[in-house]
């Protein structure tokens, strides 16, 4: 059934490209568009566009199918073309003409607008609480392991010394920034499109103000051009977010790679967590953090892919906008498997002690050595130079006494700032302002 058909049938080649993977697609949305039509038809009750009885009737169903949803007992039929015909045809065989009134000052344009919103809000929440969890895991590594220290590397040449609690810790603090970028994806997605129509308003006396509160949003997408121009925008943006937080699981990723590696040895996972080789038998390949490298690496390149699907389309709604779906939908899931398998293998990972016991880690100490000079009173170009010339002739002699103990250094992790700093950017996404007005919603 489609709710725009006429009495032209449409060529069953062209049906079939047009839909394409759609229905697979809006079935991610089934909720989302229950709950959008549960705010809308009692918004329409309340402007006289629809009697009492109606109402009862129709709310009544709708919690029936939103509850069919939740159970997995919903399907869209290879005969309907979307969610939107599936939950409105399931309404008029079950309630009759009041099923056919639900779609009164709205459009497919601002109900998959307003559906995507409420799925994004969902997902995001998601991603936050799995964020959550990895950045919990990270701090506790941080502080545990706080005294071992490790090489530090610039151009892949060892440097100075750092820490295992200042690499556990460095993930920690970028997965607040990555949260940063996410919380501004989360205010974009809770603006409410619907009564945008086909977007250019409606001739109803709609009350947009009333949706936007029954659905828990902050605000309104007030213009109703900029909210159709908003398809492509928002969902851009949300790749970003997650973008942001998949370069930080990639680098970390790549990390674990080196650091598990035999010519560095610092870490190591039990060995039922790791693959071997068809013909290498001591081979305990790091195949887990590779394949969080690729994924991830994948889903940095998605806000480019749906930057390219968008770009210069005029404004209105087009049907480009429709394979959005197919690029930006696997990427949540995708998203969320590697933050739950990374936070899982770091249950399990085992730190190296001692380190730096190895003499081919002495030089990493020179600067230790020439800031001594330093404090004894010897000017740093000349302490510099002295130390240089030591580690030329090989009379160089390390002293591997680390004192680092201003903000977020070795000895100073500051570890409770960047909790702190974390539970502040997670404060203020308000999700219990959501949740109480979808369950309002729905009771």
């Amino acid at each position: 059934m489609k709710i725009w058909q006429k009495n032209i049938d449409v060529n069953s080649f062209v049906e079939s490209f047009t839909v394409g993977n759609d229905r697979a697609m809006d079935m991610h949305l089934a909720a989302a568009d229950v709950l959008g039509s549960l705010a809308h038809t009692r918004m329409l009750h309340a402007i006289g566009l629809m009697t009492a009885a109606d109402l009862d009737a129709v709310q009544a169903e709708l919690k029936h199918i939103y509850i069919e949803i939740e159970k997995g007992d919903f399907a869209i039929e290879d005969s309907v073309e979307d969610v939107h015909s599936q939950v409105e045809m399931l309404l008029t065989k079950r309630i009759g003409d009041a099923g056919k009134k639900i779609h009164s000052g709205r459009s497919r344009n601002d109900q998959v607008l307003v559906d995507l919103k409420l799925y994004f809000r969902s997902e995001i929440q998601h991603l936050v609480g799995q964020i959550t969890l990895l950045f919990e895991q990270l701090i506790t590594l941080s502080n545990q392991h706080k005294d071992i220290l490790i090489p530090g590397y610039t151009h892949l040449q060892i440097a100075m010394p750092s820490s295992f609690g200042l690499w556990f810790g460095a993930y920690a603090e970028s997965l607040v920034d990555d949260l940063e970028m996410m919380k501004a994806a989360w205010r974009v997605c809770n603006k409410n499109p619907l009564g945008s129509a086909a977007g250019y308003g409606s001739s109803f006396p709609l009350n947009r103000t009333m949706t936007t509160t029954l659905l828990g949003f902050d605000d309104l997408n007030y213009n109703v051009v900029y909210a159709q121009m908003g398809r492509g925008k928002t969902e851009r943006i949300l790749a970003q977010a997650m973008s942001s937080v998949a370069a930080t699981l990639a680098k970390f990723a790549m990390d674990v790679t080196l650091f598990i590696n035999q010519n560095f040895g610092f870490i190591s996972f039990p060995a039922n967590l790791t693959t071997g080789s068809s013909i290498m038998p001591h081979k305990k390949n790091p195949d887990v953090f590779e394949l969080i490298r690729s994924r991830c690496n994948k889903i940095q390149a998605l806000p480019n892919e749906i930057a390219l699907m968008t770009t210069n389309l005029p404004g209105g709604y087009h049907r480009d906008l429709q394979l959005l779906k197919e690029n930006l939908f696997p990427a949540f899931q995708s998203l969320s498997d590697c933050l739950e398998i990374a936070k899982f293998m770091l249950e399990h990972i085992t730190v190296k002690e001692n380190v730096l016991d190895d003499p081919k880690y002495d030089y990493l100490f020179s600067v230790e050595v020439v800031n001594n000079e330093v404090l004894k009173g010897v000017p740093f170009r000349e302490a510099y130079k002295n130390i240089g010339l030591a580690i030329e002739d090989g009379t160089f002699q390390p002293s591997k006494e680390v004192h680092h103990t201003h903000e977020g250094s070795i000895g100073n992790l500051c570890n409770d700032q960047i909790q702190r700093m974390f539970n502040e950017a997670k404060a203020g996404f308000g999700f219990e302002k959501v949740e109480y007005a979808l369950q309002e919603l729905i009771k």
